[in-house]
């Protein structure tokens, strides 16, 4: 699908000359960005190449690895079976998934894995949507008791091998695992994402990629979204690249990483990640983030009820609870059921990101959406990492300061 702006006089100079100098200074090999307002495209671009050594220009159709912007894929598939009343948000996760029926808690002041208590409350399925359940990822805080006790049971995506369970498989072993905290409590980064892929599985009846493929994908004609690149597309499958200096993301040099023909995606894989797995190109992933906003249709294909929609964008923490990272900060962010929330501005915000849904992906895929100001942004690379970097936060800055330019910064 060819990407179109509609006419408009806005001036998106100032951004494209901000995303060129990120290539230009060897920080990124490649980036695209695309500005919306409703559905209509206001303004597409693509700096840099595909491939830093055969210098190949980045394209229209380029596929990217989405990391976890597959969250928000995974987190809507699950949300479409709420719709069939296949489960209700305040279900035990173990009425569906029985192996996560008696979870043990760490303690506050563990010294081993042995330090734990009982579950004061059951996990529900509200949790696995918000990130509340009590799981933890292995690699966020790699020197947590609980992540370190991930990483030596085989929960690890960043490993030396590939990850070979797949999502039964996955759910028994992480069921295994003591909690980081009560659930509802707390937020923290997690694997659950993984478990609502699992759950899709268990409540329709298919395998997790065939679900995406035959309720989603396919009817809204999204031609290069999967789990792996077929070898006819890797031409297209940009070549992924890590910064020299991984603490320093404002100097250059970058080192080539997972290969287009050869590496993680060159073949279905036996973990069907909804946390992370996926690959898309940009008109699929708008084409998808159309869906969303247009409440849950697109094009006479109706995915989600415009209520279910505005439920994902409404607050689950519990009083108190927000979004937290331990290298990066999130002030005034809550999260939905798929979705993080920007609930309170602050300093330098656009007053109309007030209420603005989005997430990320790690090797730096963006999509955020701000029903307030009427426009969506999305700015992707493939640099590792590159979820929290200033090369978004300068496009999402731009892209509001252009297209939604009336009142002043907080």
């Amino acid at each position: 699908m060819t990407l179109i702006t509609v006419d408009h006089e806005l001036d998106f100079s100032p951004l494209h000359e901000r995303m060129q100098h990120y290539v230009d200074q060897d920080l990124l090999a490649c980036a695209s960005t695309l500005v919306m307002r409703g559905t209509d495209l206001l303004d597409y671009r693509a700096f840099g190449r595909m491939d830093k050594e055969s210098d190949t220009p980045l394209t229209e159709d380029a596929i990217y690895r989405m990391a976890s912007n597959s969250k928000i894929i995974t987190s809507v598939a699950l949300m479409m079976l709420y719709d069939q009343d296949k489960f209700a948000l305040d279900d035990e996760l173990s009425t569906h998934l029985p192996e996560f029926g008696r979870q043990q808690v760490l303690l506050p002041d563990a010294k081993t894995i042995e330090d734990v208590e009982q579950a004061k409350s059951p996990i529900l399925i509200q949790h696995i949507l918000s990130h509340t359940a009590g799981f933890s990822y292995g690699f966020v805080e790699p020197e947590t008791l609980i992540d370190r006790t991930y990483l030596g049971s085989g929960l690890n995506l960043f490993g030396d091998t590939d990850f070979e369970l797949d999502l039964e498989e996955f759910c028994q072993r992480l069921s295994t695992m003591p909690l980081a905290y009560h659930p509802g409590t707390s937020w923290r980064y997690s694997f659950a994402t993984d478990v609502c892929a699992r759950l899709v599985e268990v409540l329709s009846g298919m395998k997790f990629d065939a679900f995406l493929r035959t309720h989603i994908f396919t009817p809204l004609g999204m031609v290069d979204t999967a789990f792996w690149v077929p070898p006819e597309k890797t031409n297209r499958f940009i070549t992924m690249y890590s910064p020299n200096d991984m603490f320093d993301p404002s100097k250059p040099g970058m080192t080539r990483g997972d290969e287009p023909k050869t590496g993680q995606f060159s073949q279905t894989p036996q973990f069907l990640s909804g946390g992370g797995g996926l690959v898309s190109s940009m008109s699929d992933y708008v084409t998808f983030l159309r869906m969303i906003i247009n409440e849950g249709e697109w094009q006479g294909v109706r995915l989600l009820k415009a209520e279910t929609i505005s439920l994902m964008r409404t607050n689950q923490l519990a009083p108190g609870v927000s979004v937290a990272f331990p290298a990066w900060p999130m002030p005034g962010t809550v999260f939905g059921l798929g979705f993080a929330l920007r609930q309170t501005l602050q300093t330098g915000d656009h007053p109309g990101a007030q209420d603005e849904y989005y997430w990320g992906g790690l090797y730096g895929t963006h999509s955020w959406m701000a029903p307030d100001a009427g426009i969506t942004g999305i700015c992707s690379t493939q640099r590792m990492p590159g979820f929290w970097h200033p090369f978004s936060h300068d496009f999402r800055r731009l892209a509001y300061d252009i297209a939604a330019p009336s009142g002043k910064r907080a």
